[in-house]
């Protein structure tokens, strides 16, 4: 058995890993330049006294929203003037109650303390704003749209604004989703009145010229070939233009190069053998950590997919044009029709056929189904719902979330 000593003696193709990870934000951010001034445009009001716009951001994962909204922060809390910025990631915050209790934890000391209810952080935060000659709050909500009850702080963050002389609170939220606004409340939507940023995917050069400037830091000289970015740059760009994806597989490919590595006294290589292993074991990874971190009704929405793939679905009218039988693709209704049948066994109220619709659709632009319209050949207008995973493990993976989250009650959380 090696001991520690054996296994840092060994040659590694690594400098420094922590430039490759996905959550290390270098000085630079190429192609970003012109979202990076647009973010410092909407916030520069507060610099001078006046409250900003709320600025809603777009864009897949990895494009560098985040990164982008963080060192724009960094500098304008640099500044030192009485603007502050409270960041949040909305998967860990994600409600009304967690999202003030967090944002005025650095603000006010006294909130630390439990057993306080949502009304007296909103009325410590006016108290806030309003000390001296007005403060601003900036609120950064990354993945905004997982806060469950959104309509409600949406609502209740901008119209504090109406309830103070000076100072403010603006918002800046951060979504993959393009069309989440669409399903809020007509108020909240109302009281917004912000601005709009997308960050389009990155295209395959310009991954490769992310991944040369990480890599000269985070290998050895000589460790990593030319060709490696190449693959790793043009493979990431055809699946999704996913920067975080890009250095993910080229850090696994890195430690792929030092465990396989036959002479223990040389410098292992990084080569496009590495990077399609690396691919291999990824993609895999990836798919199960996006089905675990659905919302519930997605969830369920996707294990319907995955009982009729098994199955060989419901249907029972002769599937023409586009989808063939056999091919696993399955009608939009019988998926639908199973969807209701599982909130059933799990306690939960089905949602509408226009909400199901947009759970097709965030599925979809993650990768783990692919809708078709249908064609002629087929009677009416339908789409068809094909898995891009495999059912018996989405069926695996789904059930043991559900039971271990205990997704079967709606859970209401007491918070004053």
């Amino acid at each position: 058995m090696q001991s520690f000593l054996d296994i840092l003696q060994k040659p590694t193709v690594f400098a420094d890993r922590n430039v490759l990870s996905p959550h290390f934000v270098p000085e630079a951010l190429p192609f970003r330049e012109k979202h990076l001034e647009r973010i410092m445009s909407c916030m520069s009001p507060a610099l001078q006294g006046v409250r900003p716009r709320n600025l809603f951001i777009y864009g897949k994962t990895g494009t560098g929203k985040t990164a982008c909204v963080r060192r724009v922060s960094e500098k304008f809390e640099a500044l030192g003037t009485r603007a502050r910025v409270a960041y949040l990631n909305c998967r860990t915050y994600n409600s009304r109650y967690k999202v003030m209790q967090k944002s005025l934890k650095g603000l006010v000391p006294e909130v630390d303390k439990g057993g306080f209810g949502i009304t007296y952080f909103y009325e410590k935060m006016l108290e806030w704003v309003q000390e001296g000659n007005g403060r601003f709050l900036v609120l950064v909500l990354d993945e905004v749209d997982m806060v469950k009850d959104l309509d409600e702080l949406i609502y209740s963050l901008t119209r504090s604004n109406d309830e103070v002389s000076k100072g403010g609170v603006s918002l800046i939220g951060i979504s993959n989703n393009l069309s989440f606004k669409d399903k809020l409340d007509p108020r909240s939507k109302s009281s917004l009145f912000e601005s709009e940023l997308v960050f389009e995917s990155y295209n395959a050069s310009q991954l490769a010229k992310i991944l040369s400037d990480r890599a000269a830091s985070g290998f050895k000289p000589g460790s990593l070939q030319q060709s490696a970015i190449s693959l790793t740059a043009a493979a990431s760009a055809h699946e999704t233009g996913d920067a975080r994806y890009a250095l993910k597989l080229l850090l696994r490919a890195g430690e792929i190069a030092d465990e396989s590595n036959p002479d223990p006294k040389s410098l292992p290589k990084i080569t496009d053998k590495e990077v399609e292993l690396a691919r291999k074991s990824i993609d895999g990874e990836l798919a199960k950590d996006a089905i675990k971190t659905l919302p519930r009704h997605q969830q369920l929405v996707l294990l319907s997919a995955a009982n009729l793939t098994l199955n060989g679905g419901r249907n029972k009218y002769q599937r023409l044009g586009d989808a063939q039988p056999g091919d696993g693709s399955l009608l939009s209704g019988e998926v639908f029709d199973e969807y209701c049948h599982l909130c059933r066994e799990y306690s939960l109220e089905p949602k509408t056929s226009r909400w199901y619709r947009e759970y097709l659709l965030d599925l979809e632009m993650l990768g783990l189904i692919s809708l078709t319209d249908s064609s002629k050949g087929f009677r009416g207008h339908t789409r068809f719902v094909r898995l891009g995973f495999p059912a018996a493990e989405v069926v695996g993976i789904i059930r043991g979330n559900l039971e271990n989250n205990d997704f079967g009650r709606e859970i209401s959380e007491v918070e004053g």
